[in-house]
């Protein structure tokens, strides 16, 4: 699943491609995008031009120059593809967007699981989530009242978007491994200084995580990019014990048992 790092490398691309384009046509390929994404919809983002794209959480989100806002989510495998107007269309492209300067934007996804929502000018409800942990809203001390109020283990914690947006379960295992924290610990029994240690390994490892696109990378590039995640019965590069894994929330946990205390 793309997580906040290579969703704000698609946002920027997004940008880099059709900022400023005016949208000639918009049309979906598969029924789960249609349901979604309507022809209503589609026929009312016809003209518009895309006045400013950002990304919040794991959603990327393009305003309109009417003040409507494209919500899109890749959920799984979702990612963008340019091409000219007159090439053949990208493979699994599910919803398209033609621009008059001539771009076509393929949102391509091989598992049709992407969403495209379109909001009415004035009725987005915004993102539900919590402060983005690559700024200045993502403090220690904040970060440290929201996990107070939270007993269940810290690496599934960290997951929860409405604490800090955009962490998943990639970057949860590696930050709780340059916390040297065990996955397992109480979120609120994390001492200040383990709060504040945490909140740094978070912001480490996605700030130095890798870009593009994440369903290309290899098994080789995986080992390379993280130091615990997907590592099972490796040496830890800190010190050389066996990386072990856990199921936590139904979702896969790699820790070293020596340096992540509790």
């Amino acid at each position: 699943m793309p997580e906040l790092p290579e969703v704000e490398h698609a946002a920027q691309r997004l940008r880099d491609a059709v900022l400023g384009h005016t949208i000639a046509s918009a049309s979906t390929y598969h029924p789960s995008q249609a349901r979604g994404f309507p022809p209503a919809a589609q026929q009312a983002v016809t003209g518009q031009r895309i006045a400013r794209i950002e990304r919040r959480a794991k959603v990327q989100l393009l305003h309109l120059a009417n003040g409507a806002v494209l919500e899109v989510h890749f959920r799984m495998t979702g990612d963008w593809e340019f091409t000219a107007v007159h090439d053949a269309p990208p493979r699994f492209e599910r919803v398209r967007f033609q621009t008059r300067e001539g771009t076509r934007v393929s949102l391509v996804d091989g598992r049709a699981f992407c969403v495209v929502t379109l909001h009415a000018p004035g009725a987005f409800p915004g993102i539900d989530a919590g402060p983005e942990p690559l700024t200045d809203d993502f403090t220690v001390d904040g970060f440290a009242a929201s996990l107070a109020r939270r007993s269940g283990p810290i690496k599934p914690t960290l997951l929860d978007q409405k604490l800090v947006a955009g962490v998943g379960n990639i970057y949860a295992s590696e930050a709780c491994w340059e916390a040297k924290i065990h996955p397992a610990t109480p979120a609120n029994r994390l001492s200040p200084r383990r709060v504040a240690r945490l909140r740094d390994a978070v912001r480490l490892v996605l700030d130095t995580a890798p870009r593009g696109r994440y369903y290309a990378r290899t098994a080789e590039r995986e080992r390379a990019i993280w130091r615990v995640y997907g590592k099972e019965g490796e040496p830890c590069q800190r010190c050389g014990s066996m990386i072990a894994r856990l199921e936590q929330a139904g979702r896969s946990t790699f820790y070293c048992k020596r340096c992540q205390r509790y």
